[in-house]
This record gives structure tokens, sequence and C-alpha cells, in this order.
């Protein structure tokens, strides 16, 4: 059985637009947020940032236990804005 879903992000940051895209959207910066707590770590990275590209983020445990691969398709950009 296959499920499809869609999941949409909304957040509101207070820090100049220029700054939030680039932490959001480069791999090297978001190896160093996207955590899902301090024993998690994001050790691979990728992103394609054009419409009908794609990213891939892999999420581990830092005790090596357990870890995930999560990625998407992105659809639509306007940079600094969707």
């Amino acid at each position: 059985m296959s499920i499809d879903s869609i999941i949409t992000v909304v957040t509101t940051v207070h820090a100049p637009i220029e700054k939030v895209w680039k932490v959001w959207t480069e791999p090297e910066h978001v190896m160093q947020w996207n955590n899902a707590s301090p024993d998690w770590h994001t050790p691979k990275a990728e992103s394609d940032l054009r419409e009908g590209g794609s990213f891939n983020y892999r999420m581990e445990a830092k005790d090596g236990s357990f870890g995930f691969d999560f990625g998407g398709t992105f659809d639509h950009i306007v940079p600094n804005q969707l």
C-alpha cells in the first residue's frame, strides 16, 4: 500500500530574509539545525534548489541506533519568499 502525503510548514523568523533563505536552503546550513534533539544530527544533506529539483536529508541518532532519509521535490520557488 502506498500513502502520498503533503506537508506544509509555516513559521515566522525575525531575521533578514536573505540570511533566513540561505540557512533554510543550503545543505551545509541545514546540517547544523536539522536535528530532532541534541542527541541527533544530520550527517548528510543534498539539495538541487530549482523547480523540479529535489532535496534529501539524512537524520541519525548520534549513537547510531536509528536513522532515516527524508526528501522531496521543489514544485515552485520564489527566491527569498517561497
